[in-house]
Formats: C-alpha cells, structure tokens, sequence
C-alpha cells in the first residue's frame, strides 16, 4: 500500500517507521530541520519495545509523490485546514484518509476537502516526542483505533486492520467511532490540561492528591458532555484508565501538549478542552472545571504568543 502521513513528527513518525518496517511504501510529509535529518540520516527511534533505525522516504511536498493509497493525517489541529489543502489531489480513487489527530471536531473539518465517503477517524494511543531532528523517542502503547464516521465494517476498514497488525500498531477496528473518540478526548482533556498548566508528567500530577482529583473531575465532565453527544461512554472507564496509567512508566511520559509547550510549539488547546466547551453550550451544560483550565490554557498561549511578537 502506499501511504502518506501527513504530519510527521512523534506520533506521525513512529507510525510511518513501523508500516515501512511492515514492507509498506511510505513517505512522511515534514518541515524544517526534523525534514533534512530525515531525508540525510533517516529516522533513528529509541524506543521501551527495542530500539531501530530506518531510511526513510522524506518530502515537504505531499504532492511529490501521490497519489496514496491511504494518509496518515497526523497534523496538529490548528493545521487541519491548511494542511488538507495541501494534500487536495493526493488521494488515489477509492483512497483512504485517516485523522489520528486529537480532538472530535477534524473528521467534520476533513470533510468539507474531501468525499464523505473517503474520511475514517482515529486515535492515537501512544506516548512518542520527536527529541531532536530525525531522532524519536517513543515511550509508551502504540497503536491505533480506527473506524468508519458511519459505523459500518467495510472490506476497506478489514485490509486496514490486517495492514495494522502485520506492522503491529492495530488497536482496534470499532463500530462506534464516536464513543473511542470521546474517551481519547477524555485522555487529553484532563491530562494534557493539567500537564501543560503545570508542567509534570502523567506520574507527576497523578501522584499528588489534589492533581489526581482534577485530572478525575475532567474526565467525568468530559464524558458527561460526550454522552450528551451521543457517545455510549460509561463513567465507570475513568478510574479503570487512570489504574492503566499508573501501571506503565507513566513518570517518563509527557503529553503532547506539554512537549509543545516546551518546544516554543502553538498548544492544541481548542481541539481538546475547547472542544468540550463548545460541545457543553450547545447542551446548556456546566462544566466548571474544564471552563477553568481553558481559559487558562488561552490566557497562557495569548500570553506567550504577545512574548514571541516583542521586538
């Protein structure tokens, strides 16, 4: 198959390493000092299941070398749209185009570029930072859920799962996309708020008293407005996942949010707390502690960025 991700930094990257590996013909859409170290050196990954080193097929134009059987669309979501009409015309008839990124609200965004019928959703579950140019890091699980906005278990939905498990990334195929999107919002809107705001890791802010209670009452108020939504969510998965998180080496794992933070990056606040914001007005619905942390996370990136326009 030939694939292209769209967006190929920790998460995006890992992917692409492991479906090349697999024998797939893959090309990892980059920018700047990470594209040159991997079109030079390719693309070293130290990672907890062994480390591995691959050359890799490199470009700044999606457009080099399309059509694509299937992308990877791996971008951050303030990029969703600019980035979607850079890859308008890559796409192979009866090609496939797949968002990992966080958030509920990209497949709807994806969808104005491109036929309905082409779009499937996902998550990445995965803890991977992008180190240094052309050097991963890649810390914890791995893998990828995914699933037709419809609900449906096509052929093409089948090939892909097997795609995935050949290259051992396959999470899950589901028939209820909605509802693993609004758990991995869950994820992301607790842990990766509280973690940008304060700076730790998932140990860090689980091992405090007071920190492993906020991070719980975002994820309750994130299912209770995922459930209005329609997502079948129970509430009974939020302690069985904050159990999950403190058996792995939850110490070394930094969320994406607070990796961009630290690398001077825009923070992807408004597809996750801001999605669940939106989502709660639409149902005239309170939710105290989420309203907290994003406007937080605004007043902190407006902040920043009014630092980073001084002369």
């Amino acid at each position: 198959m030939k694939i292209l991700v769209m967006g190929a930094g920790g998460v995006g990257a890992y992917y692409g390493a492991k479906l090349q590996q697999a024998g797939e013909d893959v090309t990892l859409c980059a920018r700047g000092d990470n594209l040159r170290a991997m079109r030079e050196n390719g693309l070293s990954v130290q990672s907890f299941k062994g480390d591995f080193h691959v050359r890799v097929k490199a470009t700044g134009e999606p457009r080099e070398f399309a059509p694509y059987d299937l992308i990877l669309f791996a971008v951050k979501s303030y990029d969703t749209e600019s980035a979607a009409k850079q890859i308008q015309g890559c796409l192979a008839p009866d090609g496939i185009l797949m968002t990992i990124q966080n958030g509920v609200e990209n497949e709807e965004v994806l969808c104005r570029f491109f036929p309905r019928e082409a779009v499937m959703g996902g998550n990445s579950r995965i803890g991977a930072d992008m180190v240094a140019p052309g050097r991963l890091n890649h810390t914890a699980l791995g893998v990828i859920e995914f699933g037709e906005i419809d609900g449906r278990i096509t052929p093409r939905a089948e090939r892909l799962k097997e795609l995935f498990e050949r290259a051992g990334i396959y999470g899950e195929l589901t028939a209820d996309l909605k509802t693993i999107r609004w758990y991995k919002l869950m994820g992301n809107n607790s842990t990766n708020s509280v973690s940008a705001l304060t700076r730790t890791t998932l140990g860090q802010m689980l091992e405090d008293p007071e920190g492993y209670n906020l991070v719980r009452t975002l994820m309750l108020e994130t299912l209770a407005v995922g459930r209005a939504e329609g997502a079948k969510v129970v509430d009974e998965r939020v302690d069985l996942q904050l159990k999950q998180i403190r058996q792995i080496n939850a110490y070394a794992i930094k969320t994406s949010t607070l990796q961009d933070l630290e690398k001077g990056k825009p923070l992807e606040y408004e597809a996750i707390s801001g999605a669940v914001v939106r989502a709660a007005r639409r149902h005239n619905m309170r939710v105290p502690a989420t309203e907290t942390v994003y406007a937080l996370l605004k007043l902190l990136e407006s902040t920043r960025r009014k630092k980073a326009d001084r002369p």
